[in-house]
């Protein structure tokens, strides 16, 4: 089970970088940011399978929420700030 948790990750590890290309090289800034909140999910599940690999769940599910939380008011907050300024 282990590896096929770490195939996982490694396949986890691919999208993030692929969307870490959209970031980088997105045509706006609505895309950047899209790809910004959808790289903050993608570390949350990685989270977790590295919580399933070492056998403690537990305590990688508190990490992942606290870093959702903030992947959610960050993402909220960049939006807004692009609202006012007129980019979005």
């Amino acid at each position: 089970m282990d590896t096929f948790f770490i195939g996982i990750s490694i396949l986890l590890g691919f999208l993030v970088l692929l969307c870490l290309y959209r970031v980088v090289f997105g045509p706006g800034v609505f895309n950047r940011l899209v790809g910004a909140s959808v790289i903050g999910t993608k570390t949350l599940t990685l989270l977790l399978l590295i919580g399933f690999i070492y056998e403690r769940p537990d305590m990688f599910v508190d990490i992942s929420l606290v870093y959702a939380l903030l992947n959610f008011i960050v993402t909220i907050a960049a939006a807004k700030y692009f609202q006012r300024k007129g980019a979005l």
